[in-house]
């Protein structure tokens, strides 16, 4: 090949950068596969539907279009003496054939013709880097980081439901264990508005829903809990209050909560709130309640007692009739300022009237993940308190605040919500603490 700055064959390029063939040269500017000569004085015949193209010597078939107008005429090739070195020798166009080299534009074979390159092993040392991972990729036991487990593959709607179905537990089975002996917990915390009620409803429900048999006693005169659980608690229902005053069995006031199996609840009524001045003179006042729990002739599993925001004799009645107290804590300080006067109680009544209380258990409650604050508060009561902290947390959640409206607790408001996975996890390790630590049974 002459080194002209052209990559054609010299011998097949003629004038205008076309070959003899009609082809075009790789410097040509071309619109089509093939132009028209201008030499070819004969009109274009009409297009044979049942014409095929002629194959070449290579076997590639060569594509001809009629040339567009704008193309202009060809000139003509010089004579041999005048023209360049690499010019051909003119010919007339009817004695042109298609010429193709075969050692220039050998045909490439077909696929299924190349030979199958098995993949190298990628744990071989005689592999390189790359080709290891290409042959690492290729195996069937290998898995992507970015390739989704199955939880992540399940639908948002899909997961909801799963956890809907597990919390409610339609099939009535025992899920959580169920401890030796009665276990009374008193949820405790004189601080208002830090989900004391709706714990003990939550953890109540439950427990309940998986096999344990809860009684809840309503100890706040607002009746927050009977309204949680929709047990009646207007003017004129037997109450708590007459258990304490009037000394009335605890089986005649308790009712059985609708819709829950296994759940009673003592009601509280607006009359709770003057037994703080009439158990003044009452003798015993302190023991009341627990003389109550303990002539109920029937078995509980757990019995939760919801405790006002106050100290006063109601709080105290609790902490004597109860094994264990629950503090829900809020995450946020002022929640921590009065954890100190609490446990100081709760430490005067187990010197003077209960030695078997014990603080069991701590719950944070109303946890904002968005705040650094909330992390401090939980970093605080987890090194102050240790292992006596659940380590479920509630969150907030508009749910757990919507479900009283309703009558209904978060469990069967909304069995998928955040609020109800996170009680019933915490629900769920109470129980188990209580089969590892079993409690002496007062009933």
């Amino acid at each position: 090949m002459h080194d002209d700055g052209r990559y054609d064959e010299p011998r097949l390029t003629g004038a205008g950068g076309r070959a003899p063939d009609g082809s075009v040269s790789r410097e040509t500017s071309y619109q089509e596969w093939a132009v028209n000569d201008s030499r070819d004085a004969s009109p274009p015949s009409p297009v044979d539907p049942t014409h095929r193209p002629e194959a070449s010597a290579a076997g590639a078939l060569r594509p001809v279009s009629s040339a567009p107008a704008n193309v202009p005429p060809v000139r003509e090739p010089r004579d041999p003496s005048d023209g360049p070195v690499n010019a051909p020798s003119p010919r007339p166009a009817s004695a042109r054939a298609n010429v193709a080299i075969p050692a220039r534009y050998e045909p490439q074979p077909p696929v299924s013709a190349v030979p199958h390159q098995p993949v190298p092993d990628p744990v071989s040392a005689d592999t390189p880097p790359v080709a290891g991972y290409a042959a690492e990729a290729a195996a069937d036991t290998y898995v992507s980081r970015e390739t989704p487990t199955r939880e992540e593959d399940d639908p948002p709607l899909a997961m909801e439901a799963m956890r809907a179905v597990q919390i409610l537990n339609p099939s009535g089975e025992v899920n959580m264990p169920r401890p030796d002996r009665t276990r009374v917990m008193c949820v405790a915390n004189q601080k208002g508005g830090v989900g004391k009620t709706t714990t003990t409803v939550n953890l109540a429900v439950a427990l309940a829903l998986h096999g344990n048999r809860v009684l809840v006693v309503d100890l706040d005169p607002q009746g927050n809990a009977s309204t949680g659980l929709n047990v009646p608690h207007h003017t004129g229902v037997p109450d708590v209050y007459d258990c304490l005053i009037d000394s009335v069995p605890l089986e005649e006031v308790a009712q059985a909560v609708e819709g829950i199996p296994n759940l009673w609840c003592v009601p509280a009524t607006i009359d709770l709130a003057g037994a703080e001045i009439e158990l003044v003179s009452v003798v015993a006042r302190e023991s009341r309640l627990s003389r109550a729990i303990e002539a109920y002739p029937g078995h509980f599993d757990y019995v939760f007692i919801d405790c006002p925001p106050s100290l006063g004799l109601l709080t105290v009645n609790a902490l004597v009739a109860a094994q264990e107290v629950l503090i829900p804590i809020q995450c946020e300080y002022y929640a921590l300022e009065g954890l100190n006067q609490l446990i100081n109680n709760i430490n005067l009544v187990r010197q003077h009237l209960n030695p078997k209380l014990d603080v069991s258990t701590i719950l944070l409650t109303m946890y904002d993940r968005r705040t650094r604050l909330a992390d401090a508060v939980e970093q605080d009561v987890r090194n102050h308190f240790g292992d006596k902290v659940l380590q479920a947390v509630i969150p907030r959640n508009v749910r757990v605040s919507e479900a009283p409206s309703y009558g209904q607790s978060v469990m069967t408001y909304d069995p998928g919500s955040r609020g109800a996975t996170s009680y019933f996890e915490a629900a769920q390790e109470i129980a188990e603490r209580g089969v590892k630590e079993p409690v002496s049974r007062n009933a």
